[in-house]
């Protein structure tokens, strides 16, 4: 199935011995990616997301007509990859291993050359292994490598993280990231008290609804004078553990 994204660079695959990126095929990879994520919600705490309650309902977000939605492939500042674990047994997701996860760039921009890393979602029987680290180090080197040589050839790539979630933080550093500043009371998690959510753990702002979270958000940053020098070793040294 040929990619339905309207991004306006030309992107595919990408992969090292141990993980490959590949477009996002909703037919290919969601109903795996349902199957095993159902049952851990907690994949979706700090994201503004609700966990789907269906591979159909995964699906309508990459499907969607939305030109603002993260995942939509109407979305032309958006683009999705399926991560694959090549250390893995071939699937009938891929035949160099299995569907280990997702990664996208969203807020992108062509005219500023950047984008941001993320929707990374590692699935649990992949987390805490080898394919995080290769999963971003391959998405930098895609961002920031030339056109000429397959790359996007961006100067800056963002990441974003809940100042609650420091395992998103201490990736996107290990990585060659720099913390760039807090942003507070950055998203809203409607209802989030009672649809999994963690909040900035502050007393929220008068006339809100109890029920709501808010989510404080860490700001980093990693440009193209960094990557070349040292941050492309820093990255790959994460890469090689």
């Amino acid at each position: 199935m040929a990619s339905l994204s309207i991004f306006p660079f030309h992107v595919g695959e990408t992969s090292n011995e141990r993980v490959k990126l590949t477009p996002l095929n909703p037919e290919q990879h969601c109903e795996t990616f349902f199957r095993i994520s159902s049952s851990h919600p907690e994949i979706y705490t700090h994201l503004p997301l609700l966990p789907p309650t269906s591979a159909t309902e995964l699906k309508s977000l990459f499907y969607s007509n939305s030109t603002t939605h993260i995942l939509s492939f109407s979305n032309p500042e958006s683009f999705a990859f399926a991560i694959i674990d090549k250390t893995r047994p071939p699937s009938p997701e891929d035949p160099e291993g299995e569907l280990a996860g997702t990664v996208s760039f969203i807020r992108t921009s062509p005219t500023n050359l950047c984008t941001e890393i993320g929707f990374i979602v590692i699935l649990p029987p992949y987390q805490r292994t080898h394919v995080a680290t290769n999963a971003v180090g391959l998405a930098l080197r895609l961002a920031f490598e030339s056109a000429e040589n397959g790359g996007l050839g961006l100067r800056r790539v963002h990441w974003s993280a809940s100042t609650m979630n420091l395992a998103s933080s201490r990736l996107a550093q290990r990585m060659g990231f720099e913390k760039v500043g807090v942003i507070p009371w950055h998203m809203r998690f409607v209802k989030g008290k009672i649809n999994g959510k963690v909040g900035n753990g502050r007393e929220l702002p008068s006339g809100s609804d109890p029920e709501d979270l808010w989510r404080d958000t860490l700001s980093l940053s990693l440009a193209w004078d960094r990557w070349e020098n040292g941050a492309r070793e820093m990255a790959a040294k994460a890469m090689e553990r």
